[in-house]
């Protein structure tokens, strides 16, 4: 959670330097970012498990990666239709965003059961933030893909952070 939040941190800071406009830039901008985000994971996960010496690809994994794996699933289908289909939408950040963040939420909720509880409650956490975000489209002044690009920074990455250090003192405690 840590590594995520760290990388979620830094490519909301990215635009501020280099503006990224419009659906596709949107898009796919957002889609490397978790595509390298989900790449570090697997690897913390993979040295994590050779330092055990646990196999990599354990029951356990394999549970939680087809929990996952709708959500994540539906999340890249919403991004590449942006990427396709970008010269025929509106400017749509927004409502992308807010899609990832349910679509997010949802598939931690599934690995939820396979995990330890506050996992799950992020997801549904992360649900619920993702309709109030929704609704509050009309809300936000100024230019849309900009307040986009702040979401995207906060919820994957101020908050996975957060998140990252709860887990790390509150398991640090069990082991102790």
């Amino acid at each position: 959670m840590l590594s995520s939040g760290a990388i979620g941190v830094a490519a909301a800071i990215v635009p501020c330097f280099r503006p990224i406009q419009g659906n596709f830039g949107f898009a796919a901008f957002w889609m490397m970012v978790g595509v390298l985000a989900l790449g570090v994971a697997y690897f913390l996960v993979r040295r994590q498990a050779l330092r055990d010496r646990e196999p990599f690809w354990s029951p356990p994994t394999r549970r939680i990666t087809e929990a996952l794996l709708p959500g994540f699933i539906a999340g890249c289908a919403v991004g590449v239709f942006l990427i396709v289909f970008h010269q025929k939408l509106g400017v749509a950040t927004w409502h992308c965003s807010v899609a990832w963040i349910i679509l997010y939420g949802s598939a931690l909720n599934a690995a939820g059961f396979f995990t330890p509880r506050g996992i799950g409650l992020f997801g549904r956490t992360l649900v619920l933030l993702g309709c109030a975000l929704l609704f509050a489209y009309y809300l936000v002044p100024g230019d849309v893909t900009v307040a986009a690009h702040y979401v995207m920074g906060s919820v994957f990455g101020v908050l996975h952070l957060l998140y990252g250090f709860y887990l790390y003192f509150s398991e640090r405690k069990r082991r102790v």
